[in-house]
């Protein structure tokens, strides 16, 4: 792996985790339940949770009665995601560029904009051919991707977030390809700097990844309440595909 991918060493940090403690289990979990309900998963089904963080939506769809395994890059991550539980979730330390060995899947998640981090197409391209390499046949992938209109249209370029004892400094910036997020803050006299880079990929730039490995569109919301997607006003872009 290349060493100057920004992923790798920022969501292994505790800072991290700190910034982002906000995040809304709750909201998570009922955006996770109407959704299976949506698609009519029947239970027992195996899914996997691509870039699962600690857990929190692999937890959800446990409870929901599938056979769930939770793949992040992220060691620290996976770490706090065993030891939260339960045992019955395979938790592994994994690269969405590859393939988990022996994996077959009914659904697979990948949520809360956990895509695009890379420099190139490329390696998008690798990441859907593993996915659908993994899928069963009629086999379903859901996407929830931030709107990237909608965030470059109302970019919030600087703003201070305090999260524990930590100010940390946020600048925004888009490149015409990228969204930047530059994070800096001092904690016990140590000056730290982070960069967040993630691809302004639109629902076309989805499409065209998709058809190319044998998966069609075939639901788009655009929030969690699971209205539909207007690409000026919606907050997400979540996308259905089938295999």
């Amino acid at each position: 792996m290349n060493k100057t991918e920004w992923f790798k060493d920022w969501f292994d940090t505790e800072y991290y985790h700190l910034l982002y403690a906000n995040r809304n289990d709750e909201e998570a979990e009922v955006f996770i339940s109407n959704l299976c309900d949506y698609l009519n998963i029947e239970s027992g089904s195996a899914v996997l949770d691509l870039a699962c963080g600690k857990g929190r939506h692999s937890r959800t769809l446990n409870k929901l009665g599938f056979k769930v395994t939770g793949a992040d890059l992220s060691s620290n991550s996976i770490k706090e995601a065993i030891h939260e539980g339960p045992t019955e979730i395979r938790y592994v330390v994994h690269d969405m560029r590859e393939i988990i060995p022996e994996g077959r899947y009914d659904v697979v998640f990948n949520l809360f904009t956990s895509f695009g981090y890379f420099d190139g197409i490329s390696d998008n391209a690798r990441v859907i051919q593993s996915i659908s390499s993994m899928l069963e046949k009629d086999g379903l992938l859901v996407i929830d991707f931030m709107n990237a209109r909608k965030v470059i249209d109302h970019l919030v370029k600087d703003e201070v977030k305090r999260a524990g004892n930590i100010d940390f400094n946020i600048s925004r910036r888009y490149d015409g390809k990228h969204i930047f997020k530059d994070i800096q803050f001092i904690d016990d006299g140590f000056e730290y700097h982070y960069t967040e880079r993630v691809q302004a990929l639109f629902k076309n730039d989805f499409e065209q990844l998709l058809l190319a490995e044998g998966l069609t569109i075939i639901h788009t919301f655009g929030n969690f309440d699971l209205e539909l997607f207007n690409e000026e006003n919606s907050d997400r872009l979540i996308i259905i595909a089938k295999k």
